[in-house]
């Protein structure tokens, strides 16, 4: 049995996908709001029950997806540090995939039970410090913009008007909803799944992307920590 183990940890849910010739499986953990996430309590766990779910071991594993962001440090520290791992000891592949290309992957995937017309996608990540992360996508999932981090009344800059309609998907979508949709965006309900990472998605990017050596698999900040930051602003300081 040859499997395709993906897994994304750069916002709060703990999301694992897990593909074999008879299908695909998934499963997530979203913490309650205002809770931390429970990437490292439950990363490994939600593997292996797909694992066992689907009759399959570590040493079927062909390839793992791990999710490089952007999103938050600590889980981007966790997906990725697991995944070496993971790949070191059962022989596998690692595949990086793009959080924002899972979610706008996911849009494109599932929008048709929602919207009755093809769009454009725009994927936004709440990035805090009054900031998302976004990038955009074409209809036939041609990237637009590469992942950038703005402040969300900037968001227009991102949006190309010769590929409207937009819709707009992510915990960023959500959080500037107003400024999405004053920009033209359409922003699905709060609580409607295309704005989660999805484990079925996650699979589909690992299979399509080339895989990478360990040690070139870091992830994908965009910007520095707020530790850093902090670091480099103290000899002005003093």
């Amino acid at each position: 049995m040859s499997v395709v183990l993906a897994f994304d940890t750069a916002t709060a849910a703990t999301v694992v996908g897990l593909a074999t010739d008879g299908g695909v499986l998934s499963r997530r953990d979203d913490p309650p709001a205002g809770a931390r996430p429970n990437h490292a309590e439950r990363l490994l766990g939600l593997c292996e029950e797909l694992l066992a779910e689907a009759g399959a071991v570590w040493g079927d594993v062909a390839r793992i997806g791990v999710g490089v962001g952007p999103g938050t440090f600590t889980g981007l520290r966790i997906g990725v540090a697991t995944a070496r791992a993971l790949a070191q000891g059962c022989g596998a592949e690692l595949a990086p995939t793009s959080t924002l290309e899972a979610l706008a992957l996911g849009g494109r995937v599932r929008e048709a039970d929602f919207y009755p017309e093809r769009h454009s996608y725009l994927a936004v990540l709440d990035a805090r410090r009054a900031e998302v992360f976004t990038a955009s996508w074409a209809p036939n999932m041609h990237r637009l913009t590469e992942p950038v981090p703005i402040a969300p009344d900037r968001i227009t800059e991102v949006i190309h008007s010769s590929y409207q309609p937009w819709l707009g998907v992510g915990d960023g979508a959500v959080r500037y909803r107003a400024q999405l949709e004053a920009a033209g965006v359409t922003v699905p309900p709060d609580d409607s799944p295309l704005h989660r990472v999805d484990g079925a998605v996650l699979t589909r990017l690992a299979l399509a992307v080339d895989p990478a050596p360990p040690a070139t698999l870091v992830p994908d900040y965009l910007r520095l920590p707020d530790a850093e930051i902090a670091r480099r602003k103290e000899p002005a300081a003093r």
